[in-house]
């Protein structure tokens, strides 16, 4: 089982694809939100007889839009690759590194990316993205992280370097520009992942392959990064947490490189799908 959304910015609709198959989840449950991972939309559709579904045409040219409804939030976490860190030439965090990204950056996983005006520096940063479930604060155990964890999304945590790294202020600005946090094709319930710290993921520029890396690369594991941050906010269902990037970005290359416009970011992770971004400048 797995979970999009089709349709054009405002008339999206979500889809449940059971054994192959697309249906139309059922008005009664509403959007792919908050109130549907709080209520138990996911275990509802879990024992459900697709009999009872709307089938939805395979062959649709509705535009796929994220997989969520926005979040509430988007929480991000920086420098969790080892191979990452070092080609960035920083050290191993002794706690994640943590920032925050402004929710309505989540466009769909084949949308235009906006190369910000004044931008010289718009990198690419494939992630994994966990998607929350049920209400965390101050867990006390990995074990209890896994309970508030409703599953896994493909994410884009397009990254501007020289507002995030070069302009004062905190990594939020290089962070939050319009579309700069790409999202999907599916979302993935956790009990379809039977392991987030083995998944492959991958992004490409252009046709030439960027970034191929390992979730089991993480300096600190999805769980972890879910009971930490439960010690310093409140997880709410729907939020998004991006969990870091594999070595490969532009910042990291010998000679810094960096997009422009009319270039195309293709990315994936393992079950999750893939997506593709053509960059635009705004």
């Amino acid at each position: 089982m797995r979970f999009a959304r089709r349709g054009a910015s405002g008339s999206e609709r979500p889809i449940v694809e059971i054994d192959g198959h697309p249906y139309l989840v059922p008005a009664e449950l509403g959007d792919l939100d908050g109130r549907f991972f709080a209520e138990g939309g996911l275990e509802r559709l879990a024992g459900i007889d697709p009999q009872t579904l709307v089938a939805f045409d395979p062959e649709s040219s509705e535009r796929w839009a994220p997989p969520l409804a926005q979040p509430g939030k988007v929480v991000c976490i920086g420098l969790n690759y080892r191979d990452h860190a070092a080609e960035t030439g920083a050290a191993l965090p002794a706690e994640p590194v943590v920032f925050m990204k402004d929710p309505s950056t989540v466009v769909g996983p084949f949308d235009d990316v906006l190369i910000p005006r004044g931008s010289v520096k718009t990198d690419w940063e494939v992630e994994l993205g966990v998607v929350i479930g049920r209400t965390a604060r101050y867990l006390d155990s990995t074990e209890s992280a896994a309970a508030c964890i409703a599953g896994y999304v493909l994410s884009h945590d397009v990254s501007e370097r020289e507002f995030q790294l070069e302009r004062g202020g905190q990594w939020d600005k290089g962070k939050s520009c319009e579309t700069f946090n790409p999202c999907g094709p599916w979302f993935v319930p956790a009990f379809e992942v039977p392991d987030p710290q083995a998944l492959r993921l991958w992004a490409s520029v252009n046709g030439e392959m960027r970034q191929d890396g390992s979730t089991a690369d993480m300096v600190f594991p999805v769980l972890e990064v879910v009971r930490y941050l439960s010690q310093f906010m409140v997880l709410r269902p729907g939020d998004l947490i991006n969990t870091g990037t594999p070595a490969g970005v532009g910042l990291g290359m010998p000679e810094p490189r960096y997009l422009r416009d009319g270039d195309v970011v293709e990315l994936g992770i393992d079950g999750l799908g893939t997506a593709r971004q053509r960059m635009v400048q705004a």
